[in-house]
């Protein structure tokens, strides 16, 4: 499949996190902002054709659309089985992970390993294309191990891109599959910026985002003056008040109100309390909650009061009003 029909450009994206981007924190996220297409953590195929609880792998809430889902791995044919699995879900985009430098998923063959491949790369793609009528993405680095230079990572991209591929989401850095730790990829080889730019240049018809070191929407900004997208990880889950004006300044048509961050929390409350009642863990669903207060008066206090009280706490919903009342004046 050489062609998929252009779809709408989503400028602003959040990185799919493993252990970060849960659906409680997507649902949290949305409290924030409507705007930002959100991306599930990476399932691998494994565990969506073999899971017994298939629904409450692949479910979620529908205020959390727009949402992506992650893929990993590198059968084209698990691959086609589960993009058409995903699809009856609702989602509006599969992501193929070509990016993620863990050992564990080495060992299964995909992730950055995957930039080796291109062919099979391309194979996955085009399998994908032929069953599911969803845009297909890939996220990828621009280097892994000694395949560097930026003549390779045009030609996966075009290669991937004939098989049926129009977006790309590039972290500006190389991967090391040996000799540095997921974490340690993240921040230690250098950024590279001017190639994802580049590639946007070479490759005007695609959309390419950029991902990688984006601490802020101002620095975004920037950068969406070179590319169609940018995707932020870290800082979203540290910071996610950093979004909270972002849909007034993408619709400011529509004079959406900038949430506060007491409001946030009373508005996720509901949702805690329901999934407390359902199973839920509850420091699963306090984990969004941390980065709320980041860099405000309180917020460091915030942070000690959730981990050292609610797991102590039989009713945290009463706790986490009790802190709010300690951390916002008039709460």
């Amino acid at each position: 499949m050489l062609e998929q029909q252009k779809q709408p450009i989503n400028s602003y994206r959040i990185a799919p996190m493993l252990g970060w981007t849960t659906r409680h924190y997507r649902y949290f996220f949305r409290l924030i902002c409507k705007k930002a297409l959100l991306y599930t953590e990476m399932l691998t195929t494994g565990a969506i054709l073999n899971s017994p609880q298939r629904d409450r792998l692949l479910g979620f809430d529908v205020s959390e659309k727009t949402l992506a889902i992650q893929l990993g791995g590198s059968s084209a044919s698990d691959l086609s089985q589960a993009a058409r699995i995903v699809e009856a879900y609702g989602y509006s985009e599969i992501n193929l992970n070509v990016g993620c430098p863990s050992d564990r998923v080495q060992s299964g063959c995909f992730g950055a390993v995957l930039f080796k491949d291109p062919r099979r790369v391309a194979d996955c793609i085009a399998e994908m294309s032929a069953v599911v009528k969803l845009p297909i993405s890939v996220k990828t680095r621009i280097g892994v191990d000694d395949y560097e230079s930026y003549d390779y990572l045009a030609q996966f991209i075009q290669q991937v891109h004939l098989a049926g591929c129009q977006t790309f989401i590039i972290h500006a850095r190389k991967a090391w599959l040996s000799g540095l730790s997921p974490k340690e990829n993240r921040v230690i080889p250098p950024l590279n910026y001017d190639w994802v730019y580049r590639i946007k240049q070479d490759f005007p018809y695609l959309t390419i985002v950029l991902n990688g070191g984006i601490a802020g929407i101002s620095i975004a900004q920037k950068h969406l003056q070179q590319v169609d997208g940018v995707m932020i990880g870290r800082a979203a889950w540290y910071n996610p008040y950093l979004f909270s004006e972002l849909d007034q300044q993408l619709s400011p048509q529509d004079s959406v109100a900038v949430p506060s961050r007491l409001s946030i929390v009373l508005a996720y409350l509901p949702y805690l309390e329901q999934a407390l009642m359902s199973g839920e863990n509850l420091t699963h669903l306090i984990q969004p909650l941390f980065g709320l207060f980041h860099g405000v008066a309180g917020g460091r206090r915030w942070r000690q009061k959730l981990s050292e009280t609610l797991q102590q706490m039989d009713n945290p919903i009463l706790g986490i009003q009790s802190i709010l009342r300690e951390i916002v004046p008039n709460a």
